[in-house]
């Protein structure tokens, strides 16, 4: 696995789950498992099956974190100079052309996305209003996005 860049929220963000996942629900699906072990034949178990799926998903995210965090560079948005250019810790905004309206995407980590609250990772957006305006504005036509407005750095 590359790098994993992502802002110290993001990092903090992570380690915590990590906690929760190591000190709460690991030991509540081994306890579930365990539980359901003394429903006896394990072959028609829906219990002890639907508890080993949560402990094999929750193993993953473990791991999953434990990587992420491993190769994490932490991006400090405050001390870079992102003014008029589109990188990692820019506000983006954009016009739909059809309805006029303007979204704000701040471009953050992948763990950091929510799309709800205006933080996005959009891997193909972010490549693309990085690129030269004519591909930039040709690509987001095809993709029926929408138009760049401006670029502004370090917005909250």
């Amino acid at each position: 696995m590359g790098k994993v860049f992502m802002t110290q929220l993001g990092n903090d963000s992570l380690r915590e789950e990590l906690k929760m996942l190591i000190s709460k629900d690991r030991p509540e699906v081994i306890n579930a498992i365990a539980s359901a072990r003394e429903f006896g034949d394990l072959k028609e178990n829906a219990e002890y099956h639907a508890a080993k799926e949560k402990q094999s998903f929750i193993e993953g995210r473990i791991s999953e974190i434990e990587s992420k965090l491993s190769n994490a560079e932490i991006i400090d948005v405050t001390k870079l100079d992102i003014r008029e250019k589109v990188v990692f810790g820019s506000t983006v905004k954009l016009r739909n052309m059809d309805s006029k309206s303007i979204v704000k995407y701040k471009i953050v980590g992948e763990d950091e996305a929510d799309i709800d609250n205006g933080l996005e990772h959009l891997f193909l957006l972010l490549q693309a209003l990085m690129e030269e305006l004519v591909v930039t504005l040709s690509r987001m036509q095809q993709m029926d996005m929408q138009k760049l407005l401006k670029c502004r750095g370090n917005i909250k």
